[in-house]
């Protein structure tokens, strides 16, 4: 079966609630798979590094976050997971990628995944998904959406790190409808991959790089 890459303004044939669907761990029905955007705006004066060669190492999580599977928190102490839904990849594979993207987009500089064959990095960006999960005050009022992502930026090859940084969003749902929530969760992600972009070209920057 093909799978296609879903804007996450597609309607859902049938939103999740948050007294059954979004408190429950499992479903009969196969799941509707999401996927979040690429950031493309950014500020207009970063450096041109498009000399340079910037890999994107695969987020690391911990367990609760290393999943497929869309998170949520009912209690400050308590991590579920939304009923039949999941991203459309594990989520640090997805974050990689969305930062490949992102990154991408600036026009500023070369990235690339890790592994990626024959190219050529001088600076490594090692990132570890902290938050990513929607949490609610109480069941019946939507959530609200937080996203943290710590950052390290390497200069390769004896990986000395350059800097490192902490960026964390948070975006109230508009509804209690899991739509609403993905998309919440589409602009918060957002927000930090544009803060991690941002951050990585001027810490390369400073740091001095032969462009």
């Amino acid at each position: 079966m093909i799978i296609h890459r879903r804007s996450v303004l597609a309607v859902l044939a049938a939103s999740a609630t948050p007294g059954c669907a979004a408190m429950s761990l499992a479903t009969r029905q196969p799941p509707e798979l999401y996927a979040l955007t690429p950031k493309s705006t950014f500020d207009a004066d970063l450096p041109d590094l498009r000399r340079a060669g910037l890999q994107i190492e695969i987020p690391t999580a911990a367990a609760g976050l290393n999943t497929a599977r869309i998170a949520l928190k009912p209690t400050p102490t308590t991590l579920q997971y939304f009923a039949g839904a999941t991203w459309i990849e594990v989520l640090p594979v997805m974050v990689q990628t969305l930062l490949v993207e992102s990154f991408e987009n600036t026009g500023s500089v070369e990235p690339f995944g890790s592994g990626a064959l024959g190219a050529r990095a001088d600076w490594a960006l090692r990132v570890n998904i902290r938050e990513f999960q929607a949490e609610y005050a109480n069941p019946v009022e939507p959530p609200l959406v937080r996203v943290r992502l710590q950052v390290r930026l390497l200069r390769l090859p004896r990986r000395d790190e350059v800097g490192n940084a902490s960026f964390e969003s948070t975006q109230p749902a508009a509804s209690t409808a899991l739509e609403s929530i993905i998309v919440a969760m589409d602009e918060a992600l957002g927000s930090s991959l544009r803060d991690t972009v941002e951050w990585t070209l001027r810490s390369i920057d400073q740091a001095g790089v032969d462009v």
